[in-house]
């Protein structure tokens, strides 16, 4: 993975509008399988080439939590990072992320309510410029004075 911070802490007390953090990953076929077997989802569209050819994809595409995990993975090891709780998430799926893709899963702060440490992101992933995945979370950040 290429990040573009190191991996840590940003407490809300730090926490800025606009911060942006993200991490850039190539799906690979190991990275599948272990979703496969990790999720139970054997779903054929991701494990069978013969089967997703039929598919509208015409093609073996990644799980779609598997990319959405990326955006978990920003957000439990940037910003906030170490110590953050995830309250909640949206997702809306626009496109399939294949194997041998590069996806950029990137998060951006929106809205921060210091009073009750919560944190409010834009999240998004792309691949060759393309989004693929859009949603919001919202997420307790860990702060000096509690943690």
């Amino acid at each position: 993975m290429l990040d573009n911070l190191p991996r840590g802490t940003i407490c809300i007390e730090d926490i800025e509008m606009g911060m942006v953090r993200y991490i850039r990953k190539i799906v690979t076929d190991e990275d599948i399988q272990k979703f496969a077997e990790v999720s139970t989802d054997r779903n054929p569209v991701h494990l069978d080439e013969d089967y997703a050819q039929d598919t509208m994809f015409q093609g073996r595409i990644a799980h779609g939590m598997l990319t959405a995990g990326l955006i978990s993975a920003v957000i439990g090891e940037q910003l906030p990072g170490h110590g953050t709780i995830y309250m909640s998430q949206s997702l809306k799926f626009l496109a399939p992320v294949r194997p041998g893709d590069m996806v950029l899963a990137e998060v951006e702060v929106t809205d921060i309510k210091i009073d009750k440490r919560r944190v409010q992101l834009d999240c998004r992933c792309i691949v060759d410029g393309k989004k693929v995945l859009v949603g919001e979370a919202t997420v307790m950040a860990p702060s000096r004075k509690f943690d």
